[in-house]
């Protein structure tokens, strides 16, 4: 009976504590539903870091709980909400309840600001503040986790730009936008290989760093220690608003300096928004010229707005020299009038940085239409001394492909001197033309042209040649069209009807120095001879060669011994075999005694029927060679060819 009534009477009392707590006049706010979270990152290598969550309350205002990992049992943490974003500091908007370390926990109720300013869920969630988490009540100036709240949020979107290393060594990193929940930005600035102590100061400046410009936005310093700088940018320093968006778009470049006292060594920079590099670029080689050891490259890349950066790099300059250099019209073979002037290369670094967004004469032009632009760059000695070039190089639609062809120069009057012609793919399709002679002397010009026809033919001019130097044995010419002005590829030289003439001197072209056929003329290699048997003339005999051309007619060589210097023998093929005799089908050039050679180019038959090369193995036929144009019944060498042939 005790039990019962000792139970009873305790059931009562609860029941009554819990009527009383029912009826109190501040009953216990509890979360609707709606809520919203946000990050908190550790600071100062403190290992703390967590969440803040903002609940709606269902009595009005709002319950914040701070929730940390890395706290220890024992410490306690103040907390507070401040105003602004952590990147600008602000003073303290709302006290929070300190994190009890044991449990990295803390809950406040919040109705007002510290200076009785209501405050309701939906102006807290959209406050322009940001929660600092302090180390201890005695050591407030240490905060070991904090984040930004409230528009001031960080939504996720992010570029980051490359900061290269300029005047320090050892020192680059990355510029980084983040977009905030309001639309402004959080800018950090985030370096390797600062050092402690150090504090560099940073701007966005207007234009690309290539141009250079007036600051446009005062960063935050970089702290040395950490190589970290953040700054919230919501407007520039003339005050003008700038968002998140339009910074992505902004056409500037970042520079950070090596102190306060020192604004004029740069220890990293960077193009940003629309100068943005989009990783697309093309080199071009600039080859030695005058000045031995002297070469390099340009370079374009391309940026976000479609402008180019511009970069000629050398290897060879001295400290000390400035080099001019200028992209000039045409080819380098053609040379051509100054198109984009460079900022001159530096000879301590062999660099020059430019930003290239239109020409000399006001013309847009972009990096795409850069790679196609018909010019040469050429880089200067000094600008006292433009006339002597360093480096030189053609680029857009005269870069050269790869592709190429080569054609033999023979010996002509002059036995020492032979060569070849190269004909090189220029990327619109056109040629480049060098010809390259072995036993030319200094001093000498020797002019050169592309003939109509074979040389065994020969033909008017067709294409004229720069001359080639003596000195260098070289020539090099672009060719774009045929002296009449008919246009002419690469591809149509290749199987051109033509002959090239390199002559002794623009006095003496008379004389030919070397000579060879080209294109449809060129030979195959495949080759059928027959012998020429003695006649009429004791100790004359010899040999009939057929070389396959290109296009499949036939160069035809006789060669004949102990011919004598006077005499000029003409020569015929035969229908049928010699033993049968027949008619004339094809008539040669005369044999010249004196070197007992006739060459003939074979097209067509005598009555103009067509015949090939591959025609000559089953041809019916003889040939006779004849004592003299009087005497054309004394035969001083007879053979069969073709099907007749033993």
């Amino acid at each position: 009976m005790k039990l019962s009534k000792y139970l009873k009477f305790l059931t009562l009392l609860i029941l009554a504590i819990l009527v009383g707590a029912c009826s109190d006049d501040d009953p216990v706010p509890m979360p609707t539903g709606m809520e919203d979270s946000f990050t908190l990152s550790a600071l100062n290598n403190s290992g703390v870091s967590g969440s803040v969550k903002i609940e709606e309350a269902d009595q009005g205002g709002s319950i914040i709980t701070l929730m940390l990992n890395g706290t220890s049992s024992g410490n306690s943490h103040p907390a507070h909400v401040h105003f602004n974003t952590a990147a600008e500091g602000g003073d303290i908007a709302i006290s929070l309840t300190p994190v009890d370390g044991a449990t990295g926990m803390s809950e406040t109720y919040v109705t007002t600001l510290d200076d009785g300013t209501s405050i309701s869920y939906e102006e807290l969630i959209v406050f322009d503040g940001y929660v600092n988490i302090h180390l201890s009540a005695e050591d407030l100036a240490t905060v070991v986790a904090q984040g930004d709240i409230g528009v001031n949020e960080l939504t996720g979107e992010s570029e980051s730009y490359a900061l290269y290393e300029k005047d320090v060594d050892g020192v680059s990193g990355t510029f980084m936008l983040e977009r905030r929940a309001n639309g402004t930005a959080l800018a950090t600035v985030m370096l390797s290989g600062t050092q402690s102590g150090d504090m560099h100061p940073g701007h966005i400046h207007d234009d690309n760093a290539a141009t250079g410009g007036a600051i446009a936005i005062s960063l935050n310093a970089v702290d040395g220690a950490t190589g970290v700088s953040k700054t919230s940018i919501e407007m520039k320093d003339d005050g003008t608003a700038i968002t998140y968006d339009e910074l992505l778009n902004y056409d500037g470049y970042v520079n950070i300096h090596n102190s306060m006292s020192d604004l004029g060594t740069l220890v990293a920079q960077g193009d940003i928004g629309q100068n943005e590099l989009t990783g697309q670029s093309k080199s071009y080689d600039l080859m030695e010229k005058a000045v031995a050891g002297i070469s390099g490259t340009f370079t374009i890349s391309e940026r976000v707005n479609g402008e180019a950066l511009a970069v000629v790099s050398l290897m060879g300059t001295s400290d000390g020299n400035m080099h001019p250099g200028h992209i000039h019209n045409n080819s380098a073979a053609e040379s051509g009038g100054i198109a984009y002037t460079f900022n001159p290369v530096d000879g301590a670094t062999g660099m020059s940085v430019n930003n290239i967004a239109m020409l000399d004469d006001g013309t847009a032009i972009t990096y795409t239409q850069l790679l196609d632009f018909n010019g040469y760059v050429n880089i200067h000695n000094s600008a006292s001394d433009l006339a002597t070039l360093v480096a030189q190089g053609d680029i857009g639609s005269n870069e050269l492909t790869g592709e190429s062809y080569s054609y033999d120069l023979g010996s002509v009057a002059v036995a020492t001197i032979d060569g070849t012609v190269t004909f090189r793919q220029r990327k619109d399709g056109t040629a480049l033309a060098v010809v390259e002679l072995n036993g030319t002397s200094a001093g000498n010009a020797h002019p050169g042209h592309i003939h109509d026809n074979a040389a065994i033919e020969s033909g008017g001019i067709a294409v004229t040649l720069n001359d080639v130097d003596g000195a260098t044995g070289v020539g090099m010419t672009s060719i774009r069209m045929k002296d009449d002005g008919t246009a002419i590829t690469y591809e149509e030289l290749l199987n051109y009807n033509g002959y090239i003439n390199i002559h002794n001197s623009v006095s003496d072209l008379g004389t030919l120095i070397a000579q060879g056929d080209i294109g449809s003329n060129e030979l195959t290699g495949n080759t059928i001879s027959y012998d020429l048997e003695e006649r009429d003339q004791q100790g004359t005999s010899g040999t009939i060669e057929f070389m396959e051309r290109k296009d499949g007619t036939t160069l035809i060589k006789i060669q004949l011994q102990n011919t004598i210097s006077t005499d000029s023998h003409p020569g015929h093929i035969h229908a049928n075999s010699a033993a049968e005799g027949g008619a004339i089908l094809f008539t040669f050039n005369n044999v010249d005694g004196a070197t007992g050679m006739s060459m003939t180019n074979m097209r067509t038959l005598d009555d103009d029927s067509a015949i090939s090369y591959s025609d000559i193995a089953t041809f019916d036929g003889y040939v006779n060679i004849h004592k003299s144009a009087n005497d054309l019944a004394t035969l001083v060498a007879q053979g069969d060819i073709g099907a007749n042939a033993n």
